[in-house]
């Protein structure tokens, strides 16, 4: 469905992607996972066309993302950054409506259908009794949830998430990440994420692309990618990695430290 073939990227003379392939396979939840600063962020803004690409091609179901206008791109793909904001007048109903633009005429705003999808979304993401809530006033795990909700909203069939749980304890972190799968699971959309965390990413995702220096080291399902070899080769860290529970778990060893058993 998604595609990106030889990428390469850079601010100015910084050179941040460098020749990165990777095939985004439709329907899965694909973690992108590396150390800080090595182009996770970077590419998915790549994809969306934030980040001009130097080199390379990107292919939404065959089609070249570059000649895909920007209305129309953002039927079929949302981004959630990093970072978010809105102003603090702003309801949460407010903030939902905006994902809705690119179905807009010029002179219409939302259609009873957009209207039904937005009151489906905010029970999907379990808000559905804080429309008229100012978003700034809402808990850190309410707020990241009305922002996945506005993706939701926006009705597409990839969701690109940089970070969906950056900032959060570990009890929102699951139930963030617990939303997320369910977009795949139940709903049938392509979710890119970007984690950092190793044990949450096999967790949740189906598949996880390994990064580091601008470069896709490794890319697969995650039973096969996340190894002891590929994450010391990452992250320069030596690891136990064993099943627990039908999962894989990641155990860091500490330097000068008997491992446990």
């Amino acid at each position: 469905m998604l595609e990106t073939r030889h990428v390469s990227a850079a601010y100015g003379k910084l050179d941040v992607l460098s020749d990165v392939s990777v095939r985004f396979q439709k329907g899965r939840l694909t973690a992108v996972v590396g150390p800080n600063g090595c182009g996770k962020s970077s590419l998915l803004k790549a994809i969306m066309g934030f980040l001009p690409v130097r080199s390379g091609d990107i292919f939404l179901e065959g089609e070249p993302v570059p000649r895909i206008g920007r209305k129309k791109l953002a039927r079929r793909i949302a981004y959630l950054p990093q970072d978010c904001f809105c102003p603090d007048y702003m309801t949460l109903g407010e903030l939902i409506e905006l994902a809705g633009y690119a179905r807009y005429s010029l002179v219409g705003g939302p259609s009873e259908r957009d209207r039904a999808l937005y009151r489906q979304v905010l029970e999907t993401v379990g808000l559905s009794d804080r429309a008229d809530f100012p978003v700034n006033k809402l808990s850190g795990g309410q707020r990241q949830r009305a922002w996945i909700a506005m993706v939701l909203a926006q009705d597409t069939d990839v969701i690109l998430m940089d970070e969906p749980v950056n900032h959060l304890d570990m009890k929102y972190q699951f139930a963030v990440l617990e939303l997320v799968r369910d977009l795949t699971e139940t709903h049938g959309k392509t979710v890119i994420a970007v984690l950092h965390d190793l044990n949450l990413t096999t967790a949740f995702a189906d598949d996880v692309i390994l990064m580091r220096s601008g470069k896709c080291l490794t890319a697969g399902p995650v039973a096969e990618t996340v190894t002891t070899q590929n994450i010391e080769q990452v992250f320069d860290l030596r690891t136990q990695i064993f099943r627990r529970d039908g999962r894989l778990v990641c155990f860091p060893e500490r330097a000068g430290h008997a491992t446990v058993s």
